[in-house]
């Protein structure tokens, strides 16, 4: 590489510090996760030699244990500090995910995924209040932008990689890659270190465990966040099934959907994300998401009514649409959970906000199938309101939220909700 264009890359990293640590933990930890999870099911399937019913609902079971764990733990990080925390539970995990290579049957796999599942919910958590102790408030969004952006960088790095054991369909070849993810997930969280520990206040350790599942506008806020984060399960379920099952576009236009998507989020998040620092403009971004995601259900639905070109057409359209709603919609939801959320519970605040998100990923599949594939457009226009009322309820609750908020009250925010 020239060194002009190693000024240019460097030029794209958020300012040395905190913030530049954060994007090269999660670089690392994109690029296991992504040669890990294009494997996985492959390995457990071939190797292993779980039916695949087995092993989603293995994997299904594993992702319920690890639901509830980011707001306890969130509690912990806030109480003894998010760097330690985080650190900790991101060593155990790497340390867990050794164990797919004994996995021999459904329980083993329930066992492994499972507590992967907890510590991984529970690293989320503490990094989000570690993002919220290091990096200044005005740069947090921003930081979470750049974030978002290596961690798709990552899994485009991760993927190939991945593909040599796919090529080579040896049982070594997939013992190694998994190593190899382990040795990634063990550096990740190593990188951290880097990052000066901070010293929780004495609220903190003060603060009740549940405060979060009290403050009623903020987890309304949260489920609001979590009904507009079903279009992931749109874009990368639904998206594929109503092309093949519901259009005269040609399969491979799912993977130029995903091109688009993948690039846009690379190039753009930490641009959109730059109005969403305030309640004010992260509620409004939310708003919009909503409005876009509505009106990009309508063209999803008009893709099955023409022909082979003019659904391509529609459905090109419908996917750019698609991604910039859900550029504003992440960009809000960070805002919002970072803004509404007391300084010294960011951790359990934000286990509390991820937990809507893991929440609609287990429910969203098997609603949205059965809504979409069986209702056809009925099911879209249903769709397109609940993104639109969501949307559109965002800057109330977030009003709501501010209210709650006062100078008076932000040190007795549990009494307050």
């Amino acid at each position: 590489m020239s060194p002009s264009l190693i000024i240019r890359a460097c030029r794209l990293l958020p300012d040395p510090g905190p913030a530049r640590t954060l994007t090269y933990a999660s670089l690392i930890a994109s690029v296991g996760r992504g040669m890990f999870v294009t494997i996985s099911v492959i390995y457990l399937r071939e190797v292993v030699g779980l039916p695949p019913e087995q092993i989603g609902l293995g994997m299904t079971l594993a992702a319920l244990f690890g639901l509830f764990a980011g707001v306890p733990i969130g509690a912990i990080a806030d109480r003894r500090g998010p760097r330690g925390i985080a650190v900790t539970l991101g060593l155990l995990a790497a340390a867990v995910d050794i164990g797919y290579l004994f996995v021999q049957n459904i329980y083993g796999l329930v066992i492994v995924a499972g507590l992967v599942s907890v510590l991984s919910s529970g690293s989320n958590a503490a990094r989000g209040a570690l993002i919220a102790g290091s990096v200044p408030k005005e740069q947090q969004v921003r930081t979470r932008a750049y974030l978002r952006s290596v961690t798709n960088v990552g899994w485009t790095i991760g993927l190939p990689i991945a593909g040599i054991a796919l090529w080579a369909e040896r049982r070594e070849v997939y013992i190694a890659m998994i190593l190899a993810t382990v040795v990634l997930y063990i550096v990740s969280p190593l990188v951290l270190l880097r990052i000066a520990p901070m010293e929780p206040s004495a609220a903190a350790k003060k603060e009740s465990k549940l405060a979060a599942l009290k403050d009623r506008p903020y987890l309304t806020l949260t489920i609001l966040n979590a009904l507009l984060t079903v279009h992931y399960q749109v874009f990368n379920l639904i998206i594929p099934l109503w092309v093949a099952g519901a259009t005269n576009a040609p399969k491979w236009i799912v993977a130029v959907l995903g091109v688009i998507n993948t690039v846009s989020i690379v190039l753009f998040q930490v641009r959109v994300s730059r109005s969403s620092a305030s309640v004010t403009g992260a509620s409004r971004a939310q708003r919009n998401a909503g409005l876009l995601l509505a009106v990009t259900c309508g063209l999803y639905a008009l893709a099955a009514q023409g022909t082979t070109w003019m659904a391509i057409l529609i459905l090109c359209v419908g996917g750019a649409m698609h991604v910039l709603g859900e550029l504003l919609q992440a960009a809000g939801g960070w805002g919002l959970s970072f803004d509404l959320a007391p300084a010294h519970a960011q951790g359990q605040y934000q286990g509390l906000y991820n937990t809507g998100f893991a929440i609609a990923e287990i429910i969203a599949p098997a609603a949205l199938t059965a809504l979409i594939m069986g209702w056809h457009w009925r099911g879209w226009m249903i769709l397109a309101g609940v993104f639109l009322v969501a949307g559109l309820l965002v800057p109330v609750a977030a009003r709501w939220a501010e209210r709650t908020r006062t100078p008076q009250s932000e040190d007795t925010l549990a009494k307050a909700a």
